[in-house]
């Protein structure tokens, strides 16, 4: 993508709705989400219609996304009325995403025929690893077959597909990896994200860990990293994580990802209006008690100062492969001990108005400095 137009989501708008329905938790989650009240989702449905109904109006969006959880659990039905919702409160742009995740064992050609009538026009597949035995270990409930069919239907069903990778899962080989990825390439969708496995606190992956089971191996997550940017062929990074064929980038991600302005709609969901970040109760019983009671879910506000904002600007920005505008944090960056030390190690350069990172492995590490600047 070109720098004009990685800069131009900022001027986009979107609504994000999450689902928090599993029919199983994995163990390395800590999203909030819940199994077994599949009884809820018609109650949690009118919910998150009554919240679109509650929101201050808007102009039309230009990306809805649905994630969790896994949204393909819901019924189509059910989707395709929070979609309306939204489209009768704010309206939608006339080539605006509506993309959902989904579990490649709830797919079939039903569905797809359901969510495309629905107004859903991408999908991204949980898929996470096409070997059975790494697929076992990540608690998955797939097997590689169904991954394949279900990304070869979505793609036959006209949606843009996105493979959702997980790497460096221990006991996961490199040449496994490998197989991995290669098999998604060869599945021709037009996206691939590849994220490392890590240990969040209060995961069941976690206490495992503590325990004494083997934690991700950081020298072989960098390899397998690597071994992604090696075989990705006609697909390009355009974020950290992230590949896609040109014009095939995910709309929500770049909004967000350039500060533009997004609603969160559902239990736990986050949003950004005017400087403001919100967040709703997580919950889902007290999400929906307060709704039901016409009150609003929303149970934090934050709003930035200028400085904070401008860190975030850069945290954000600098995830893209396109960079991000220096500005008042960047000329910070560049000019601090730590930010000079990033230069001279070929990790990050300024060319013209605008601050990238050339080594992708090392974002974080680029972010750790922009965090610690002063304003």
């Amino acid at each position: 993508m070109t720098s004009r137009s990685v800069d131009a989501a900022a001027n986009q708008t979107a609504a994000y709705v999450h689902v928090p329905f599993c029919a199983r938790v994995c163990p390395y989650c800590d999203f909030n989400v819940v199994a077994g009240k599949g009884h809820l989702v018609d109650r949690y449905t009118e919910a998150v219609v009554a919240e679109v109904a509650r929101s201050t109006s808007w102009r039309p969006l230009d990306a809805v996304a649905f994630g969790g959880g896994t949204p393909s659990r819901m019924p189509a039905s059910r989707l395709r009325r929070i979609i309306e919702a939204i489209d009768s409160r704010f309206g939608l742009a006339g080539a605006a995403e509506i993309s959902l995740e989904a579990n490649p064992e709830d797919w079939s050609p039903r569905l797809a025929a359901e969510l495309r009538e629905a107004g859903f026009t991408r999908v991204s597949f949980g898929v996470q690893s096409f070997d059975q035995k790494t697929l076992a270990l990540l608690g998955r409930l797939h097997t590689p077959a169904q991954a394949v069919d279900a990304v070869v239907g979505a793609i036959e069903a006209g949606f843009s597909v996105n493979i959702d990778l997980i790497f460096g899962t221990p006991g996961e080989t490199l040449e496994g990896w490998i197989h991995t990825v290669r098999t998604a390439i060869e599945l021709e969708s037009d996206h691939l994200s590849a994220y490392a496995l890590t240990v969040e606190r209060g995961t069941p992956l976690s206490r495992a860990v503590s325990a004494g089971a083997p934690a991700p191996d950081e020298d072989l997550q960098a390899a397998e990293y690597e071994a992604v940017e090696d075989l990705v062929g006609s697909l390009e990074r355009y974020e950290v994580s992230n590949y896609a064929r040109p014009g095939r980038e995910c709309t929500y991600n770049l909004i967000t990802w350039a500060q533009g302005e997004y609603m969160g709609f559902g239990a736990g969901a986050h949003g950004h209006r005017k400087g403001v970040r919100t967040r709703n109760v997580r919950r889902i019983d007290a999400y929906l008690e307060r709704v039901e009671r016409d009150e609003s879910p929303i149970q934090g506000t934050e709003r930035l100062d200028s400085w904070e904002s401008e860190q975030e600007r850069l945290v954000l920005g600098l995830r893209r492969t396109g960079g991000v505008v220096a500005g008042r944090g960047g000329d910070a960056l560049l000019g601090s001990s730590w930010g000079r030390r990033l230069v001279e190690a070929g990790v990050i350069a300024r060319y013209g108005d605008r601050i990238m990172v050339l080594r992708p492995l090392l974002t974080d590490e680029v972010s750790r400095a922009v965090l610690a600047l002063a304003g």
